[in-house]
């Protein structure tokens, strides 16, 4: 007879570990040589190769140690000569409150400890209910079982037949012949995710970034893959629920790239491996390394970006970017998971400090980068819609003045945009000369001395 603690103890159930044939808790798993590809969108791959011993014929196989959260709809099975006839998954995890409930109905023993002597009081009792509460009929009373601290346990005599100590997928199979076979299970799970993020030093003295890429794994699949060959895939795959989430990081890439890198892909994705075999662990997280390039050359910058006849009568910061490259000559050399950057400097002192933190997207090897860490305390931008005349019908002449000013004891470049520039927007005077950078946008690199201030006006002739 099996003892299982309920009331206020939780216990390892051993004698639904022995159904298997393994103990989770001393480590043991039934998984044979795992393989594991993760996916951005929160679905991953698993590939577990084991060797069953079959019967000619049909047989019933029993797979402990799959994800909790396996599509069973998944499955694949591959063996020489092994088809599949039939699939169960097991989910109903045994723990002390599955035992009470498919105990319902059955009779247990009732073991009652005195606390003042120690000696041991035994009753048969049937649970009639175990809904919020257990409801127990000893002899011709009812009575309800509670957690109050009193020692109390309820003995089992068997673990019922369709509870599991581990989630555990049942298949029936066909095979040729008896013997060993190698098969290989496949299926899909969600609760295994990865994401990426940097730590990047910048020395603004130097002209140079230091630039640190970090893979965080996640596993809430309610199982410990142990061992695995973990592939990581950079790329929103199909059916992902993120497909939109990064098009707010795309102003992190100033100009995309056009290299072609050395690293695997899979179709349009890339591939992340990891160098050595990981075990990773259920309710963990793990970081792993996969970027570390030293004094790749950067530069601090100042943006600022106005909008259509907009305009602000109190000067407002300029953001304060950091400009670097992912090119294989003076850049990062690589292309660049989907993740946020967050970037340091050092103080008088020598010691990192930590200035601010940006998202980027997917990137690819050549792009320029330029990643925003929060505003300037000393840097400010003011817009002024100077004058605006109606030329004729649908026709306007418009006048922007900005006002840009430095409080820093260092000269400074502002890069200063108006956007906004539809349809058929001529520039028709500047004061410094720009760059039409696209149909509704034109950039100038505006210098401003130390402790100083610049002036820049622009003439737009437009329909509207």
């Amino acid at each position: 007879m099996r003892q299982w603690w309920v009331m206020g103890v939780a216990i390892w159930p051993a004698a639904a570990l022995a159904q298997t044939g393994q103990g989770a808790q001393s480590g043991q798993t039934a998984q044979g040589d795992v393989q594991v590809t993760i996916y951005n969108n929160g679905v991953s791959l698993v590939q577990d190769a084991r060797t069953l011993t079959l019967a000619q014929g049909r047989s019933r196989q029993e797979f402990p140690d799959v994800s909790a959260q396996i599509r069973p709809e998944t499955v694949t099975l591959s063996g020489s000569g092994v088809g599949i006839v039939e699939q169960n998954f097991d989910y109903d995890l045994l723990s002390p409150d599955k035992l009470m409930e498919k105990a319902v109905g059955r009779v247990v023993t009732i073991v009652r400890t005195n606390p003042a002597t120690g000696a041991e009081t035994r009753e048969q009792a049937r649970v009639l209910a175990a809904n919020g509460g257990i409801v127990l009929q000893i002899g011709n009373r009812i009575e309800v079982l509670r957690d109050d601290g009193l020692p109390v346990r309820v003995v089992f005599d068997e673990v019922p037949e369709n509870l599991r100590a581990r989630p555990t997928l049942s298949v029936t199979v066909e095979a040729a012949q008896a013997g060993p076979v190698q098969t290989r299970l496949s299926y899909l799970t969600p609760g295994l995710g990865w994401t990426s993020d940097y730590v990047a030093l910048f020395d603004e003295k130097a002209g140079a970034i230091d630039v640190q890429g970090w893979v965080t794994l996640t596993n809430n699949t309610g199982t410990t893959f142990a061992r695995a060959e973990t592939l990581l895939v950079a790329g929103n795959v199909g059916g992902a629920a993120n497909r939109f989430a990064a098009l707010g990081d795309e102003a992190a890439i100033e100009q995309a790239g056009t290299e072609t890198g050395t690293r695997q892909r899979l179709g349009d994705f890339y591939l992340y491996p990891l160098a050595e075999r990981t075990t990773l662990a259920n309710a963990q997280q793990k970081q792993v390394s996969f970027l570390d390039v030293k004094a790749t050359a950067a530069r601090k910058a100042y943006e600022f970006s106005n909008g259509w006849l907009g305009g602000n009568d109190v000067p407002r910061s300029a953001a304060t970017a950091i400009k670097f490259s992912t090119s294989r000559a003076g850049g990062l050399g690589d292309q660049l998971p989907a993740g946020t950057v967050r970037v340091y400097m050092r103080d008088a002192r020598g010691d990192p400090q930590f200035i601010g933190e940006n998202r980027i997207p997917h990137t690819p090897m050549g792009s320029s980068m330029s990643i925003r860490t929060g505003e300037a305390f000393d840097v400010k931008v003011k817009v002024l819609v100077a004058e605006r005349t109606r030329l004729a019908r649908g026709r306007w002449r418009t006048r922007m003045a900005y006002t840009l000013t430095n409080a820093r004891d260092a000269p400074v470049t502002v890069d200063l945009a108006q956007d906004g520039l539809w349809g058929d927007v001529k520039v028709v005077d500047q004061s410094l000369s720009g760059e039409r950078v696209s149909a509704d946008r034109i950039e100038w690199k505006v210098p401003v001395q130390a402790n100083g201030a610049t002036d820049l006006t622009a003439t737009f002739d437009t329909r509207y």
